[in-house]
């Protein structure tokens, strides 16, 4: 087995050191001796996501999406679509997240148009939503507790077909009032969560990298690994948050 990772974005997406979560993927993956190979694409580099099992985009704030309508708009918008519906594995963080949705509205009432790859939007709002939080995450998305930190302004609500990735416990998630936290579409699995999330979150991290061994292969099953540092740190975030 082996998983062909593309991280988008490295070069204006990456709040809160969430290029740490491509780096956690990897080394679990290396841990259990599975091959990966990771790409960057950074803003304007035209590369193909043809041939990737998981694509990783992390968080930015307006300035830094807006850098990306115009690459968005000439077909990148178009690939990132036909690979969600093709299957392929993501994960996005915050900016990324919103990414994929119709459109984010900010408070001033501009309008940028987004992805379309998941029915969903996000308006801005002068109140941001930040601090620790945890949510669990849906059966569908593996049923583990997530601790994670949010910082936004922008408030998400999903549309048809779009289900959340799972329900907050403690904090705010998508927008502050309907409980939901991200959105599992497909193998997307889009979160607000910062900081980077998978390295305190093990079981989250190893749902999402079968995800991809899986629909690579037909099937998989990681070996356990030793995770009583990660756990020890998951577990002490959440009974902060208790």
């Amino acid at each position: 087995m082996e998983l062909k990772i593309c991280h988008m974005y490295p070069d204006i997406l990456n709040l809160y050191g969430d290029r740490g979560n491509v780096t956690c993927m990897v080394k679990r993956l290396q841990w259990r001796n599975i091959p990966v190979d990771v790409q960057r694409m950074p803003l304007g580099t035209g590369k193909s996501l043809n041939g990737f099992d998981l694509v990783f985009i992390g968080g930015g704030q307006d300035f830094e999406q807006q850098l990306l309508l115009d690459e968005l708009k000439h077909g990148k918008a178009k690939e990132i679509k036909a690979a969600v519906e093709d299957g392929v594995t993501f994960l996005t963080i915050c900016g990324g997240f919103q990414l994929l949705g119709n459109y984010y509205k900010n408070s001033q009432g501009r309008c940028m148009d987004f992805v379309g790859a998941i029915d969903m939007y996000t308006q801005g709002d002068k109140e941001r939503l930040i601090g620790n939080y945890k949510f669990q995450c849906c059966p569908e998305a593996g049923g583990s507790v997530v601790a994670g930190f949010e910082n936004h302004s922008g408030k998400t609500y999903l549309g048809n077909g779009v289900s959340p990735l799972g329900k907050v416990l403690k904090g705010f998630g998508n927008n502050g009032s309907d409980g939901t936290e991200g959105a599992h579409y497909k193998n997307v699995f889009g979160t607000y969560s910062h900081g980077p999330v998978l390295p305190k979150n093990p079981e989250f991290c190893d749902f999402i990298l079968e995800t991809a061994l899986r629909r690579k292969y037909g099937t998989a099953q990681l070996a356990p690994l030793d995770d009583r540092a990660e756990l020890s740190a998951h577990d002490e975030m959440c009974r902060k948050l208790d």
